[in-house]
């Protein structure tokens, strides 16, 4: 086999990854090491017990075992998973032999000294277990001649255990005799999942009992993005172009993937994973967007969590429709139960002090999630359903004649809905009549800047053409001209010289139908109902 057939060969078992730990060898991966680094110089190395606590497919157990790779010339570090550990939990005891018995493995691939291994696997006290365990971890901290780091993975599997709460209890008051100088112990723990440790109220049933004061108050709040920065998007699409040299835009890809994601671990590798599978053509600007529709429209993990999520929280569910189809701005405050639960599964983040859905992916599929509720009773879905056949000539997709049936079918439909109705629902109304014509063929998301009460706008892509459609609430003659020039100049930043208005006007007196308004060279196709 020739040097350049074992070189593609290699190249063949690397591949983007979305299902458990990337390894640098097997996986195209962003370059993170930037924030390994810190995470060792802001909280290992000072010696800090910190918990991980980022959402789901977030990057978390990669980080941590990216973490265990820089440290393991340095320390000796006991990496643990709670995922599957429900038998640990069934006592005191069965906990702290389990919890020798697990690292006792990872101690001997070490290659601990055996005496130091023999006395650690020594039989623990079934009367005073965790006394028990607690002098062994002193004893083995004292004599490997390294200090030793303990992390665990997926530690809320059982974070309303109370026996997990005790064995929290016995490391807090390891960590505070150790500060004291009176013990020797973990000199960092690092435990890592979506709930945070420190706050144990969060994990609750509805209608549970909150759980206040954790033993795990102990911890350093951990600050660091753990998402992916452009520039890392960048590294790991830079790896893969190296090896298949597809001629992608490199700049352009790892800056509308960051746009679309804001750097989520699992939606970028998701994406970037899709457009592989289709070769060169999957790393354009069309096979983006079509590996964005793939993703929203086929199951995944992250997709049904938040389906669940959302109907086991139903405050934060009315909190993100009212942001998504009523425009309503609230302020970010943490201390909200409804914004930390929602910050805490990854839907909502802070801009420019209110609270913002996370990522436009996120946003697409809370639109996609919150309508289909009402699609299979809507009049108005159902009529674009059957008709959709004529919005669509050539592979175009015909606005301007989406927005005058729109306004034949609201009329028809809607003629005797009263005026607050018709505020709060227009956004979801018309989303809900133009989901069926673009469905697998494009997509649609919300320009978030110029999303509050009385205006919104709607950037749809269908098949790599973008269309503008400005949904707005009449408030009269001069707010109405000065939504025409924002718009014109919108239609400028997005190269495009046509853009659509929609108008909600309760005036009785006023004019229903389609007008086409030029303005600065834009031509403005205006429907009002």
């Amino acid at each position: 086999m020739s040097h350049q057939q074992c070189k593609r060969k290699v190249y063949l078992m690397k591949c983007f990854n979305t299902a458990g730990v990337c390894i640098p060898k097997l996986n195209y991966m962003a370059d993170t090491s930037a924030v390994i680094e810190q995470i060792i110089a802001r909280y290992v190395s000072p010696g800090k017990y910190f918990t991980i606590d980022r959402p789901r497919q977030c990057g978390k157990t990669t980080t941590l075992y990216l973490l265990e790779e820089q440290l393991k010339n340095d320390y000796i570090v006991l990496s643990l998973s709670f995922e599957s550990a429900d038998e640990l939990f069934v006592s005191l005891y069965t906990l702290a032999a389990g919890f020798i018995r697990k690292t006792a493995r990872i101690l001997k691939a070490q290659g601990i000294e055996g005496s130091i291994l023999n006395d650690w696997q020594q039989p623990i006290s079934q009367e005073f277990p965790f006394d028990d365990l607690g002098q062994r971890i002193t004893e083995l901290c004292m004599s490997c001649g390294r200090d030793v780091i303990l992390m665990i993975d997926e530690v809320d599997k059982s974070s309303d255990n109370q026996i997990f709460l005790s064995f929290l209890g016995l490391l807090r008051e390891k960590y505070l005799e150790q500060m004291k100088g009176k013990d020797q112990t973990f000199r960092s723990v690092i435990l890592a999942g979506v709930y945070d440790i420190k706050n144990l109220k969060l994990k609750l049933h509805p209608g549970a009992e909150p759980k206040y004061n954790s033993p795990w108050n102990v911890a350093a709040d951990f600050d660091l993005d753990i998402n992916f920065s452009p520039d890392e998007i960048a590294s790991m699409i830079r790896d893969y172009e190296n090896d298949w040299n597809m001629g992608i835009d490199i700049a352009w890809m790892s800056s509308i993937l960051y746009e679309y994601t804001s750097g989520y671990p699992f939606l970028v590798s998701r994406l970037c994973q899709i457009m592989a599978q289709n070769g060169r053509e999957g790393w354009s600007r069309e096979g983006f967007q079509g590996a964005v529709r793939e993703l929203l429209k086929a199951p995944n993990a992250l997709f049904d969590d938040m389906s669940k999520k959302l109907a086991e929280y139903p405050e934060l569910k009315e909190m993100i429709h009212s942001i998504l189809f009523q425009g309503k701005k609230y302020a970010y405050e943490i201390e909200n139960h409804k914004v930390n639960i929602g910050k805490m599964f990854g839907f909502l983040a802070e801009k420019q002090g209110m609270v913002s859905v996370s990522n436009r992916i996120f946003e697409m599929k809370l639109y996609n999630l919150l309508s289909s509720e009402n699609e299979t009773d809507s009049r108005i879905f159902t009529v674009a359903d059957m008709e959709k056949n004529q919005f669509v000539k050539d592979g175009i997709l015909h606005m301007e004649l989406v927005m005058q049936k729109f306004c034949e079918y609201f009329e028809e439909i809607y003629a005797n809905a009263d005026d607050r109705f018709i505020e709060e629902n227009g956004r979801r109304i018309f989303l809900m009549f133009l989901k069926p014509i673009i469905n697998g063929s494009g997509n649609y998301y919300i320009e978030a800047r110029t999303r509050n009460m009385k205006r919104t706008d709607i950037i749809i892509d269908y098949k790599g053409i973008q269309s503008i459609v400005e949904l707005k609430i009449w408030h009269g003659q001069e707010y109405n001209r000065r939504g025409e020039a924002q718009l014109a100049e919108y239609l400028e930043y997005y190269h495009l010289k046509k853009g659509y208005m929609l108008s909600f006007n309760f005036n009785q007196s006023k004019k229903t139908g389609m007008r086409q308004i030029k303005l600065d060279g834009k031509l403005l196709i205006e429907a009002v109902v």
